[in-house]
This record gives C-alpha cells, sequence and structure tokens, in this order.
C-alpha cells in the first residue's frame, strides 16, 4: 500500500493553541476532523491514520518544537519506510498575505525554523504548503507576531485556505504534487 507522510508544523502545548506558528497543525486538525480520526501521542509527535482510495495517509503533527520539526519528520519518514516525494509538510509563511497559500514541491526554506531544521536532515527535495499568516508586525516583532493568536476576525479571513488545505492534501495523495499546484495554487492568490 503506498503510504504519505503529511505533516503539518506547529508547536506542541496549549498556550500555542491558535497561534500564527500552529497553522499547520490547524489544518491537520481540519483534515482529521472532516476525516473522522483522532491524534495519539507517539514517538516525536501526535498521528493520525486513515486511508483513500487504498492508499495509507499518516498526519503528523510534531512534538519536537519547531526548531527541531527535522527529527519528527525523518524518523516517521525512515519508520513508515515513506519515499520523501511522499511528504508534504505544511507550515506558516509570513511573506504571503493572511489567507493565501502557495504549494511547491520543493526550495529554500524561507527562514522559516521548521522548514530549515527539515532540510538540514532531509534536504529541500520535498512538497510543502505554505500558508499565509501575514506580516503586520513592527521590525523586529516577528517572533512576537508569529507567536501571537489570531483573531476572530482573522480566524475567519483564514478559513477558507484551511477548508482548500484539506482538499490540496487529498489531491497531493490521489494526484500527485504537480497536478495539485497546477490545480489549487491559482486558489491561493491573494
Amino acid at each position: 500500500m503506498d503510504k504519505y507522510l503529511i505533516c503539518g508544523l506547529g508547536n506542541p502545548g496549549y498556550e500555542y493553541d491558535g497561534t500564527r506558528h500552529n497553522t499547520g497543525f490547524m489544518v491537520l486538525d481540519a483534515f482529521a476532523k472532516a476525516s473522522n480520526i483522532v491524534f495519539e501521542d507517539k514517538r516525536y509527535g501526535f498521528i493520525a491514520e486513515t486511508t483513500i482510495k487504498g492508499r495509507k495517509i499518516i498526519l503528523l503533527k510534531p512534538t519536537t518544537f519547531m526548531n527541531l520539526s527535522g527529527n519528527a519528520v525523518r524518523y516517521w519518514l525512515n519508520k513508515e519506510n515513506i519515499d520523501q516525494s511522499r511528504l508534504l509538510v505544511i507550515s506558516d509563511d509570513v511573506a504571503l498575505p493572511l489567507g493565501a497559500f502557495r504549494l511547491k514541491g520543493s526550495g529554500s526554506n524561507g527562514g522559516h525554523n521548521g522548514l530549515g531544521h527539515i532540510q538540514q536532515l532531509i534536504g529541500q527535495n520535498y512538497a510543502r504548503l505554505r500558508m499565509g499568516v501575514g506580516n503586520d508586525y513592527p521590525r523586529g516583532g516577528q517572533v512576537d507576531w508569529v507567536l501571537g493568536h489570531y483573531s476572530d476576525e482573522q480566524m475567519k479571513e483564514l478559513q477558507p485556505a484551511i477548508d482548500l488545505g484539506v482538499e490540496i492534501i487529498k489531491s497531493f495523495v490521489l494526484a500527485g504534487i504537480d497536478i495539485t499546484m497546477n490545480q489549487f495554487n491559482k486558489l491561493g492568490k491573494k
């Protein structure tokens, strides 16, 4: 059976729920809810599993904290013997406006610490979905911004992108990265 690892980036712990840096977790939570599956606390992360049309999907929310996300990704790729071409990492991105998103087949970490650590451990040849969180912060205020909580109004603006994120995961698993990029990237522009 073909297996896929879908990793949403974030920080573990109640105090980080609903923060911009945990947008990756939010997409996975929405996917799990739509698939009627629950996360279990396992090694290096919370794991939930499901299948779509005979393909196994493993959702991973690392518990390593953002800057060490690569440890969780590498462990689960190896443990489940999943090829890197079947890995999709979902992260927040301050370079994109709130509610925008961009799907890429590979590339740089764009200054994102979670993506940076994954890149150190497995290279940059993996698919990533970058979810825009905006950058309405003063110079030097990036850390406070990404660790800040979304307002209700901002969540309303973000929700359509989260919902599309769920569809992107399904498409990535069923149709592959190229078709999924062609289909969804035009919807992610703001």
